[in-house]
C-alpha cells in the first residue's frame, strides 16, 4: 500500500497497481491536510520567486542595473530558500509519523510503512531549493559590492 498527499495506490499479487484518490478533504487527517495545503503554497511561492528573480536578473531590462536590480534578485534567493523551508516542514512530518508508526509495536505489521521515493525527492527538492537560494543571494550580494 503506497499513501500520498493525493491519492492510495495499492499493488495486487497479479502486480497490477490501483490508485485512488480520496474522497473528501474534510475526511483527511491533519496532517495531510497541512502538506497539502504547504505543498500548494510552495509551488504559487516557486512561481513568486522565479518571477523575482527573472525580473532582477542581469539579462533583463525590466529594471535599470543598480542597488534596486540586485535586491530584487536577493529577494528571489529569499522566496527560494523560504520555499525550501516550506517544503522541509510535511516532509519531516509525514517521515517522522512512517517511522513511529514503524517502530510502534502497537500497529499491526500488516498497517506499517515505510518511506517511500516521494520523501527522498522531497528532500532532494528541498536541497537545491536552499542551495539555489543561497547561490543566488551570495552570487547578488558581491556583484552588489562590486
Amino acid at each position: 500500500i503506497l499513501e500520498g498527499l493525493w491519492m492510495n495506490c495499492g499493488v495486487q499479487s497479479t502486480g497490477q497497481m490501483h490508485c485512488k484518490v480520496y474522497d473528501s478533504i474534510l475526511a483527511l487527517p491533519p496532517e495531510v491536510q497541512a502538506g497539502r495545503a504547504l505543498t500548494v503554497i510552495v509551488a504559487l511561492l516557486g512561481l513568486v520567486a522565479l518571477m523575482v528573480t527573472v525580473v532582477g536578473a542581469q539579462c533583463t531590462n525590466c529594471i535599470r542595473p543598480g542597488k534596486m536590480k540586485s535586491r530584487i534578485v536577493i529577494a528571489g534567493g529569499a522566496i527560494y530558500i523560504l520555499c525550501g523551508v516550506l517544503v522541509l516542514i510535511p516532509l519531516c512530518w509525514f517521515a517522522n509519523i512512517v517511522i513511529s508508526d514503524f517502530y510502534d509495536p502497537t500497529v499491526p505489521s500488516s498497517q506499517k510503512r515505510e518511506m517511500g521515493a516521494a520523501l527522498y525527492i522531497g528532500w532532494a527538492a528541498t536541497a537545491l531549493l536552499l542551495f539555489g537560494g543561497c547561490l543566488i543571494c551570495c552570487c547578488s550580494c558581491s556583484q552588489r559590492d562590486e
